[in-house]
């Protein structure tokens, strides 16, 4: 069965009016997530992540640096919260 350009167009309509026009760009990402990640599964795909390029794994790191070094800055003051803590006492 295929569909004419009328169907086509009578779905889309049907679409526009349940999602809104401004949730649209959302539906059709979430529906071409959905049938790619569909097409990977049934095609025997693993469950890994597809590992990053250079570009983005440098940068990858550099936010985990960005993200320890804060990390240390709370736990420094956390220390020292808790040492002021211990000598009001």
């Amino acid at each position: 069965m295929r569909l004419g350009p009328w169907e086509i167009l009578l779905i889309l309509v049907i679409v526009m009016v349940v999602f809104g026009v401004g949730k649209l760009p959302e539906v059709g990402k979430q529906i071409g997530k959905g049938i790619r990640d569909f097409k990977k599964y049934s095609q025997g795909g693993d469950d890994e992540e597809p590992k990053p390029s250079n570009g983005q794994a440098a940068k990858s790191l550099s936010e985990l640096e960005v993200t320890r070094a804060k990390l240390e800055a709370t736990e420094a003051k956390l220390k020292a919260l808790e040492a002021s803590t211990k000598k009001s006492e």
